[in-house]
């Protein structure tokens, strides 16, 4: 039905509704639906990625302890100018409020957020704790009460320390993760060598990492050629022993090869026995074991990735290479390898990031020495319930994660990278 304005403009109309009015309603539902399709993958980002992130982020900068415990003593140091020892008020409610979080049995939260600062600070609260729980604190001359108890008390750096953990907001984490602290002015500095172990362990990390996917590229990519290049029944029946290691659990294999690179193990009495050396040698709890058995778990994601692109690749690239002249090696080098990028960069891709996550294979055959971040992350989780140690570190590898993968696409381009 056709229906025509003064300015004689034709109006098409079903039912007496415009056609633009009915194709806008159509658009709209069209969008509804959509939101309404992907409404659960975004509820699942959200509840088991998002808000974690979000979580941690908070985690890193929240220092609640003394907030909590001791009030009116974070208040009263907040307003101390640093220099010097506290007033002898604010020395009088802070030995007041100890005494009484002690006899309510919290002054160890605020204890244990300290000694993160101050090696020995957890035992001088808890000290101090204990007396003032028996003896109220003097009118005057508090100072000298307090050193009488323990004469660190008269050192400033410890009520500087008091003094920085009375912010509800501090930088204290997320600095240690970089082995750095604040000194008594409120100056960024090195934290003292005996701590300073992240930056290490970071770096550890990432050359681990960066081995193992170096391996896996170079054990993988004539693995993914030979795929690639058999016949389908041949290829289909190495594929199954390429996907076998996803069939097994990831604590099986890596106590697997617990049992066999021990010194009496398989592959030491085997090397003996065909003269490859004389004696046993040590091939686990060291870097050895944690790069022989990373490689073999990580292997089948750098294989699947380039052999799903060189299987798209036709062989009458090379065929042409080498009627035009080229030699076998030239043309695979010049024709074939170019055409592999894609899924190498894939591969490199998700095997070094999942690497750089990895924490029960470090932790069963590595040592001391080989421990990557995610373990003292687990350790600052677990163990210490130091939440914000093990944001802060997480936080760190993550945003590192992001500049690498930010490079990743500067120089090799995210657009080139296939999966399948």
């Amino acid at each position: 039905m056709t229906a025509v304005t003064p300015d004689n403009d034709a109006i098409f109309t079903v039912d007496g509704v415009p056609l633009k009015t009915q194709l806008r309603r159509a658009e709209r539902m069209r969008k509804l639906k959509a939101i309404g399709l992907i409404m659960p993958l975004f509820l699942f980002l959200m509840v088991t990625f998002i808000y974690p992130i979000g979580t941690l982020l908070v985690q890193v900068y929240q220092n609640p302890e003394m907030n909590e415990v001791l009030p009116r003593t974070a208040a009263a140091m907040r307003a101390w100018n640093g220099e010097g020892l506290p007033g002898d008020a604010t020395l009088a409610i802070f030995a007041t409020e100890a005494g009484k979080a002690m006899k309510a049995k919290v002054l160890a939260k605020a204890a244990k957020r300290l000694n993160y600062d101050i090696s020995g600070f957890r035992s001088l609260m808890m000290k101090t704790g204990r007396k003032l729980k028996k003896k109220a604190p003097p009118e005057s001359g508090v100072i000298d009460f307090l050193t009488k108890i323990d004469k660190h008390w008269g050192q400033t750096k410890y009520w500087s320390a008091i003094k920085r953990a009375s912010s509800t907001i501090s930088p204290f984490y997320i600095l240690a993760a970089l082995d750095l602290k604040q000194n008594s002015a409120g100056e960024i500095v090195s934290a003292p060598k005996n701590v300073s172990i992240y930056l290490n362990v970071l770096g550890r990390t990432f050359w681990i990492s960066f081995v193992v996917t170096v391996f896996c590229l170079a054990l993988g990519y004539p693995v993914a050629y030979l795929l690639a290049t058999l016949p389908t029944k041949q290829s289909n029946l190495l594929m199954i022993l390429v996907l076998l290691p996803f069939w097994t659990s990831l604590l099986v294999r890596t106590t697997a090869w617990v049992v066999l690179l021990q010194t009496k193990g398989l592959i030491n009495d085997l090397a003996i026995r065909l003269g490859l050396w004389t004696e046993p040698i040590q091939l686990i709890y060291n870097r050895t074991g944690v790069y022989v058995a990373m490689v073999h778990i990580l292997l089948p994601f750098m294989v699947l990735p380039i052999f799903s692109v060189m299987k798209g690749i036709s062989p009458t690239h090379m065929r042409a290479a080498l009627s035009l002249g080229a030699n076998p090696l030239r043309s695979f080098i010049k024709v074939y390898v170019p055409q592999t990028i894609p899924g190498v960069g894939a591969g490199v891709l998700l095997v070094f990031i999942i690497s750089l996550g990895y924490y029960i294979t470090p932790a069963l055959v590595g040592g001391a020495r080989d421990q990557m971040q995610s373990q003292f992350i687990v350790y600052f989780t677990n163990e210490t319930l130091n939440w914000g140690m093990a944001a802060a570190l997480s936080i760190v590898l993550l945003v590192l994660v992001i500049i690498f993968y930010w490079l990743y696409d500067r120089v090799v381009g995210i657009d080139k990278m296939k999966l399948g």
